[in-house]
């Protein structure tokens, strides 16, 4: 006697519509290139040695195949493949009994759905398996139809394993090229691909290429001696690599070595540092999380997820001690690659402007010195490089040079400048240029050149136009002049100009500041000190000579967006400081003009 729902009523769940829940569950997997992984990992299950993917066109139709060496399916009472089993036992996986009786080592499915997503590849289905009689039988399914049919095939040969034919493809998916399923198991079944040693080939003959599927190899620095992972319901894996900060550089989630979620930081408890960082390639194999049954690509957020979240708490502090010390190695090297830039660019800088008025830097004198092999004192980011190492020309000195190494003997003729490129003259006065031929590294050309000086615009005349150093007199009236040089070495002709400007008055105050204050300690380096809420940008300290900057100023702040805005930054700071140190005592408009001047040639170098 059924009981009054009034009073309460119990039952079980049961299936309104068989045929619609089976509809469900097959359009569940949204992902093709998921689908087509789980066939390759049911050829895996079945021991299969090598897998043969094919991507091709017959009878105007796309499919896809699938080809495998393994057992096959399993066979009946008769010895023949059992497809009835397959077909009519949705949900209720042979792996899964097989994992319960202790007999699924190494087997992945436990859902009996997989064979069902070839609808989200192709419009029908054929497995073709090998009976115990030796002939070959295949199972036909057709998407939308809840009949399949089971027949025997006639083929000359019968082989082992088992064929799967998707065709025709679904017309959003024909597209799908073999070189992009090739990438995707690579990374999806890496570790099933390696652990089992088998051999997956896509073959795609539309193409007319073939790929074999090496599992994906991390970049990096392998991360040893991590916490070990360890819950109640089991330990977990950890793969990790520290890479260069890229927006590809991430962890994956994997289950007993199938990828689940691509990007561990995409997860609820998980989406933090150190997995938002950037800096972590690899992977967490968690053997015991649950996995969606429709897409199995999501796991469910259960006890035993919380559970990995713990245990993940010690790796998660160490990899941020790593990776901040990798941070701060990056500062350092990029704080020296600034300070190389700056000392490139105000060399070249100098040797473009008037030597007699840019002489405290002493790097002019220093580039006279043979071959710049001359060492500098430090200073700063911790001290200034070797002249050597600067981009500049040396001039040999008198006596004889030590002897060269092979790197340090210069190539043929690539590019001259002219020191310097920019300067002021007076009235009917003289002025000497000097030509710098340069290799393609930069260094010093002196074998086989010839020279050849030429008044492009302006008046004036030149003294020794077929010499590597040429003076000019300015002409009586006031105006510009552009001069020319042109370099030959054998084949090759390099050429470079000069402007100068001719004045009847100079500025005072190139000549009534007194001596330039030669900074013998060569250009200054820098450091950074934090004073948020301080207007200041920067302040030279002439004891240690170095140019602090504050680094918590907004202007600095905005400059790190990228490192040319920051780079241009640190030159003007430069300019500023060096400039008020070593222009004592002109006026603020005169100031302005050397800031603008010096500006122009550093940051024309960098």
């Amino acid at each position: 006697m059924p009981m009054n729902s009034k009073n309460g009523d119990r039952g079980k769940l049961r299936i309104g519509d068989d045929w619609n829940a089976i509809r469900i569950i097959a359009l569940s997997q949204s992902n093709p290139l998921k689908a087509i992984a789980e066939f390759v990992e049911n050829s895996i299950d079945a021991h299969a040695a090598t897998i043969t993917i094919t991507r091709g066109r017959e009878h105007g139709a796309h499919y896809l195949a699938i080809k495998d060496d393994g057992d096959g399916v399993p066979r009946d009472e008769d010895g023949l493949p059992d497809f009835k089993y397959v077909a009519t036992h949705i949900c209720d996986s042979i792996k899964r009994r097989m994992k319960a009786d202790g007999n699924g080592t190494g087997l992945q499915g436990e859902f009996g759905i997989g064979l069902l997503s070839f609808w989200t590849v192709g419009d029908s289905l054929t497995m073709t398996s090998t009976g115990a009689d030796q002939r070959a039988y295949q199972m036909t399914m057709s998407k939308g139809d809840p009949r399949y049919a089971v027949a025997p095939r006639r083929i000359m040969f019968a082989e082992k394993g088992t064929e799967l034919r998707i065709s025709p493809l679904l017309e959003g998916i024909r597209t799908l090229s073999g070189e992009k399923i090739q990438w995707y198991l690579a990374s999806e079944l890496r570790d099933r691909i390696r652990d089992s040693h088998v051999r997956v080939t896509v073959i795609d003959k539309l193409a007319r290429k073939q790929y074999e599927v090496e599992p994906r190899q991390f970049e990096g620095r392998l991360l040893h001696q991590l916490p070990p992972i360890r819950t109640p319901h089991g330990d977990a894996y950890a793969e990790l690599y520290l890479a260069e900060p890229a927006d590809s550089s991430r962890v994956a989630l994997s289950r007993s070595g199938t990828r689940v979620i691509e990007d561990l930081a995409s997860l609820a408890g998980l989406d933090h540092a150190p997995w938002q960082s950037h800096y972590l390639q690899g992977l967490i194999d968690v053997p015991f999380l649950n996995l969606t049954p429709g897409t199995r690509s999501g796991i469910i957020q259960d006890e035993r997820y919380a559970a990995l979240i713990t245990a993940l708490e010690p790796v998660e502090t160490r990899l941020k001690g790593l990776i901040e010390a990798q941070q701060r190695a990056e500062e350092e090297q990029a704080s020296q690659q600034s300070m190389r830039a700056i000392q490139r660019a105000f060399h070249e800088a100098l040797l473009a402007l008037p030597r007699e008025e840019y002489d405290w830097f002493d790097v002019q004198g220093r580039s006279r010195r043979e071959g710049g092999i001359g060492k500098e004192q430090s200073g700063s980011v911790a001290g200034t490089e070797s002249a050597r190492e600067l981009p500049g020309a040396a001039e040999p000195l008198q006596h004889d040079p030590p002897q060269r190494q092979f790197f340090d003997f210069a190539g043929p003729l690539f590019s001259v400048v002219i020191s310097p490129a920019s300067s002021t003259v007076p009235l009917n006065e003289l002025r000497t240029f000097r030509a710098l031929p340069r290799d393609r590294s930069r260094r010093r050309v002196q074998d086989d050149l010839q020279f050849h000086w030429e008044i492009l615009e302006g008046e004036g005349s030149l003294q020794g136009i077929t010499n590597q150093e040429c003076e000019y007199r300015a002409s009586a009236t006031p105006g510009l002049a552009r001069l020319r040089v042109t370099v030959a070495q054998r084949e090759v002709t390099c050429s470079a100009d000069a402007l100068t400007t001719i004045t009847d008055s100079l500025d005072a105050a190139l000549g009534s500041s007194g001596p330039a204050v030669v900074n013998a300690r060569g250009l200054p380096g820098y450091t950074f000190e934090r004073a948020a809420g301080e207007l200041w940008r920067c302040r030279f300290d002439a004891g240690r000579n170095i140019i602090v900057v504050n680094s918590g100023h907004r202007d600095f702040v905005f400059a790190t967006r990228t490192r040319a805005l920051q780079l241009r930054y640190l030159v003007r700071l430069y300019v500023k400081e060096l400039v008020l140190k070593n222009f004592t005592g002109l006026p603020a408009d005169q100031l302005l003009e050397r800031m603008i001047e010096l500006s122009l040639y550093a940051e024309a170098k960098l």
